[in-house]
Parts: structure tokens; C-alpha cells; sequence
């Protein structure tokens, strides 16, 4: 019986990386279906859970992605409320590839600290989807985190959100642009420092955070010129700069990719898998151990 996996994007057009990455991680066929809203989801689903008997339907599976990782949230949600008893397939959420990108920079700064418990973690543009999910995963974990943004209010909103759906140690400082970076890292003084801004935006100058007393690791996640962090290559990984351990791009982008693979893998394998940060971070521990 052929692995089929249904591809709701809430973009028009759906994301063709998602759909390479989907078969290569072992479907057999993708349905892609663009331009997804709420309402349109139980069908959908409906078309999933009714055409396989229960034992076969770990062989059906549902993907939900777009650019957008609160609709994406909506859209888990509606397809968690289409499924009852036996008739369940596995999901995955990983809206802008914002779970597995914020799950595969988490487990490299873990493994690059061993224990983020306690560690004071700032990282710059939290309010993004990867920032959101990487600053709840690490405030989970027991980090000191804080988030900057540009504007107050949509910092606080971001904070708030992270530590309703998280928990732990979150706070907000407003970081307007590259200029006000020293200043920042000298308010938190942070051990680790991360980077989730968007593409082509230098956030943290060099002489910001080169040699700075304290600072452990510095991971970003900007693979377009200029970089986030200034002095940090898209390679690096755990490469030794000015005494801190650092990660670029694409140094975490290929374990990123395995972590997504893997968790397609793992659809296929019940019909009642649901994979959201959390249990993607889970899955990545083991695949990095």
C-alpha cells in the first residue's frame, strides 16, 4: 500500500521544498493543496480518514506548512478536531519550516553546552516563527530567555505568547537595529546568543559580541548576505571563534533537513503521531545522540 501524504499549504501555491523533502523522508505520493483556510480542512480530511480501513491508515499521513505558523496552528487545530476513534492519521506542523529549523539550532546549542538549564539566552528577532519556537523550546528546557524586537508592543505580545504555550523564563528588550546590539548584549549578558532574524539583515556587529565576557555560544540562522551575525560563517559548526563556539546557517540547515526527513519517516509509522515542536525536538534529541 502506497504512503500517501497530504500537503496542506495555507500559501496559494504549496512549497515545492516541502514536497521534495516529503519524499525523500519516504512517501510515496503527495497531495499538494494550496491556499488552505480553516474551513476547508475537514473535507480534506474526511477524504483522509474514510478511504483506508483503521489498520491501513498509518499509511496515510498529513503535513500542514505555508509561510505563516499561526495559521498553520489554526489549520493542526481543525485537523485534530476532524479525527475521532480509529480514524486518525499522523500530522506534522512545520509552517516556513519554523519547527524543524527552531528544533535543529536548539539541539546544536545543546549539545554545544550540554545543559541549557540556568544559561542566560538572548535571542535576537524572537518574534519571527523560528524565534518564537526556539525561544519557548530553550525556555522550556530551563533557559533564562529573552526575545528582542523592534517594537515594544508586538515584543510583549511575542513574550506573552511564548510562555502561555511553553512556559518557563521569558523576556522581551525592544532592539530597533545593528546599532543598539552592544548595548543589549551588555543589559542581558548573555551565555548563548541566537540569531533568527529574517534573510540579508545584519542584527549583531562583530565588535558586539567578539570577546565578550561570558558568551559561549553564538548560532545564526541567516543564510543570506550580509549575515546576522556578523563574523559567523554559514558553515560553521561548533567551529571556534574569539573563544565562542559558533553555528551558521548552514551548519544547522543540514541537520535541519535530517530532522524533517526523519519526522516524515515517522508519520508513516502509527496513524495517531502528532508532530509539533515539542515531539520534533524529541525525535531530533535521539537522531543527534
Amino acid at each position: 500500500m502506497k504512503k500517501l501524504l497530504l500537503q496542506l499549504d495555507s500559501n496559494r501555491v504549496p512549497s515545492a521544498f516541502d514536497e521534495v523533502v516529503a519524499h525523500d523522508g519516504g512517501a510515496d505520493a503527495v497531495m499538494q493543496r494550496g491556499g488552505v483556510t480553516e474551513g476547508d480542512v475537514r473535507d480534506l480530511m474526511y477524504g483522509c480518514i474514510f478511504t483506508r480501513g483503521p489498520k491501513d491508515l498509518r499509511n496515510t499521513a498529513v503535513f500542514i506548512g505555508g509561510n505563516d505558523m499561526s495559521v498553520g496552528e489554526k489549520l493542526l487545530a481543525a485537523a485534530q478536531k476532524a479525527v475521532f476513534g480509529p480514524f486518525r492519521v499522523s500530522m506534522m506542523l512545520d509552517s516556513n519550516g519554523s519547527n524543524t529549523t527552531a528544533v535543529a539550532a536548539v539541539v546544536k546549542i545543546e549539545r554545544a553546552v550540554r545543559d541549557v538549564r540556568g544559561r542566560k539566552v538572548l535571542v535576537t528577532a524572537g518574534t519571527g516563527p523560528v524565534g518564537l519556537r526556539a525561544a519557548g523550546l530553550l525556555a522550556k528546557a530551563g533557559a533564562h530567555v529573552t526575545i528582542t524586537s523592534r517594537r515594544d508592543e508586538e515584543g510583549e505580545r511575542a513574550r506573552s505568547n511564548i510562555q502561555s504555550r511553553f512556559g518557563g523564563d521569558v523576556a522581551m528588550v525592544c532592539m530597533r537595529n545593528a546599532s543598539e546590539a552592544a548595548h543589549v548584549l551588555d543589559a542581558v549578558r548573555p551565555e548563548i546568543l541566537l540569531n533568527t532574524g529574517p534573510a540579508g539583515v545584519l542584527l549583531v556587529p562583530r565588535d558586539a559580541w567578539s570577546k565578550r565576557q561570558g558568551l559561549v555560544v553564538a548560532c545564526d540562522l541567516n543564510a543570506v548576505p550580509p549575515l546576522g551575525i556578523e563574523g559567523i560563517e554559514v558553515n560553521d559548526d561548533a567551529k571556534g571563534r574569539d573563544d565562542v563556539t559558533t553555528f551558521g546557517a548552514i551548519g544547522v540547515g543540514g541537520f535541519k533537513m535530517k530532522v524533517h526527513k526523519a519526522c516524515i519517516a515517522r508519520l508513516f509509522e502509527r496513524n495517531d503521531a502528532l508532530l509539533d515542536a515539542e515531539s520534533i525536538a524529541e525525535l531530533a534529541q535521539g537522531l543527534q545522540a
